[in-house]
């Protein structure tokens, strides 16, 4: 048995699946605010109660915001702030006693539609999170590709590929600098960008929305997102050169992309054909659980 827990600054979940993938069991409760002990002991319940009442014990995978600093190995860049700094991985081996895997929530992510996902059977695959930040992870047969910095998959703070002249030096972004993948990318970038072109503010959903009825200036916003993203993504074809690449997060589900980016990238991808494959994926929502589990 596999169990895995999707750590988020909302709620804590955990999902109990067997070795073919079928789910057991899967509970969640809210993450307890700003209180790290109680936070692992959210987690040591979940795994205990799970196990007592499936009859077994399994191995456990933990998906977090974040990820392990190779320096410190404790955790960093996580927007539960509670977590970072703390020695997360040691404190619940030793809280669990047992070997825990964690990695964060887009290489779960990635893992998962690898797995038994949209991308089951592909050597190499590039899982994409577009929703209120971006970020990747990457899965080369089976396994996640973390690096040397753990930093593998960070994708969202690249610059933009090939920008034209109005999109220097392109939106300030968290991370301290401009131009990054996610601010024009994330469904609130492509909300500050539509309110700058169209002076109203809308969200993502309602600028895919008034497009679909007919709305000009959302849909040159709509045509713009996409522009971006082919971009985007032949810049990672040109050096990953991924069989799938699936898309994740709220973005991914403007059904358009997955007809419309391909046809735009292979101006940028340096090859004379571009057989790559953009996918939605299969488990949304419950992907970084999942992958978590498959740890």
């Amino acid at each position: 048995m596999r169990l895995g827990i999707d750590l988020g600054g909302t709620k804590i979940e955990i999902i109990a699946l067997d070795d073919s993938g079928k789910e057991l069991l899967r509970r969640r409760v809210p993450t307890p605010k700003g209180n790290y002990g109680e936070i692992l002991q959210t987690i040591a319940q979940l795994v205990r109660d799970a196990e007592v009442d499936l009859g077994q014990q399994g191995s456990l995978g933990i998906g977090t915001p974040g990820a392990l600093s190779r320096a410190s190995g404790r955790l960093k860049n996580s927007n539960s702030i509670a977590l970072n700094g703390q020695p997360i991985l040691q404190d619940l081996e030793s809280l669990l006693q047992r070997k825990v895997q964690i990695s964060n929530d887009a290489n779960c992510f990635a893992l998962s539609e690898a797995t038994d996902g949209a991308a089951a059977g592909a050597s190499v695959v590039f899982g994409v999170i577009l929703g209120t930040g971006v970020g990747a992870g990457i899965v080369v047969n089976g396994h996640i590709l973390t690096g040397p910095n753990g930093i593998a998959g960070e994708w969202g703070h690249n610059p933009l590929p090939w920008p034209q002249a109005e999109e220097l030096p392109g939106p300030a972004c968290y991370c301290g600098k401009y131009g990054c993948i996610e601010t024009f990318l994330s469904g609130p970038g492509m909300a500050k960008l539509h309110q700058i072109e169209a002076a109203i503010a809308l969200s993502a959903e309602e600028i895919v929305a008034r497009s679909e009825q007919g709305d000009a200036v959302c849909e040159r916003s709509l045509q713009l997102y996409e522009h971006r993203l082919a971009r985007s993504l032949a810049h990672v074809i040109n050096i990953l050169d991924p069989d799938v690449i699936v898309l994740g997060g709220g973005m991914s589900n403007i059904e358009r992309l997955y007809a419309n980016v391909p046809a735009l990238w292979g101006q940028w991808v340096f090859s004379d054909r571009v057989d790559t494959k953009l996918v939605q994926h299969r488990y949304g929502d419950s992907s970084g659980v999942r992958g978590a589990a498959w740890l």
